[in-house]
């Protein structure tokens, strides 16, 4: 009931019971102030528990609302998303005069944020913001990899990653890593070693098979570049997805694990949440 309605005057009902009729000996002046008083009073009754309604409603959450109630199809509660400004005269990355791809603001506030409700690993907040080289190789499942991998970011001149991790109540661990070079052709030189267009090239930890995990249509982002894969079947306890987003000097990786099957639908949610942030 909305306020408007609390407040107009509803028409006599044969439920509610009417006034009785004043003693034949009253005066008809005072016969009509006592009807109109009794009137009023059942006035403001009605229109104090239509106010009360129309509040009541209004303080509730939609799900909470009888017939209001709307399944979840499986995406997170994420918080809103602001991009952080600029320096002052410094373009967008993929600015078309920013021929480098540089990101100009602080990389560590380019990182997703944590949906709602998640339980954050304070490990990967690292020194300062800054996560160790050694801890993001570690998402690699062979040694040589690892190394591997490792001398690849010191050539190419990584200057920072920054990284946040969570895990939400139904056990999928999430981990994010931002790693920033001094220009888009770098980033894209590691992309296409990393994740070549056949599949990734170093098997992440539990996921030792992976094939393209192909997002819908409207989840692509422009001027972005991803590649995502999905555990192939059979996988263990737990499988893993894990996506390569490149956005100028910086190349994302994402990595979900969850016991039984890592959801689709979080997974690209937050792949594309990130690729936007990136933009």
């Amino acid at each position: 009931m909305t306020e408007q309605q609390a407040l107009t005057v509803p028409p006599p009902s044969p439920d509610v019971p009417r006034p009785p009729a004043a003693p034949t000996g009253a005066p008809k002046g005072r016969r009509t102030l006592t009807a109109a008083l009794r009137w009023v009073a059942a006035v403001a009754v009605f229109a104090a528990v239509g106010a009360s309604t129309a509040y009541g409603i209004t303080r509730m959450e939609r799900t909470d609302v009888p017939g209001l109630a709307t399944a979840s199809d499986g995406r997170w509660d994420y918080p809103t998303l602001t991009r952080p400004p600029l320096p002052s005269g410094s373009p967008g990355p993929l600015a078309s005069e920013n021929t480098d791809g540089a990101h100009y603001a602080d990389l560590r506030s380019l990182v997703l944020p944590a949906p709602r409700g998640a339980t954050e690993d304070k490990a990967l907040r690292g020194t300062d913001g800054w996560l160790a080289t050694k801890d993001f190789v570690a998402e690699y499942g062979h040694r040589e990899d690892r190394e591997e991998v490792g001398g690849q970011l010191r050539e190419l001149g990584l200057r920072h990653i920054a990284a946040r991790g969570w895990t939400t109540p139904d056990g999928t661990h999430t981990r994010i890593y931002l790693l920033q070079f001094d220009t888009a052709t770098v980033t894209e030189e590691l992309r296409t070693d990393l994740a070549p267009y056949a599949g990734p090239k170093y098997p992440v930890r539990g996921a030792e098979e992976a094939v393209i995990d192909a997002f819908p249509a409207g989840a692509v982002v422009r001027g972005v570049e991803r590649y995502a894969y999905a555990e192939a079947k059979p996988y263990g306890a737990e499988q893993v997805r894990h996506a390569y987003v490149r956005a100028g000097d910086v190349l994302a990786v994402v990595i979900q694990s969850r016991k039984g099957t890592a959801l689709a639908v979080p997974f690209r949610q937050t792949v594309t949440l990130q690729s936007e942030l990136l933009c």
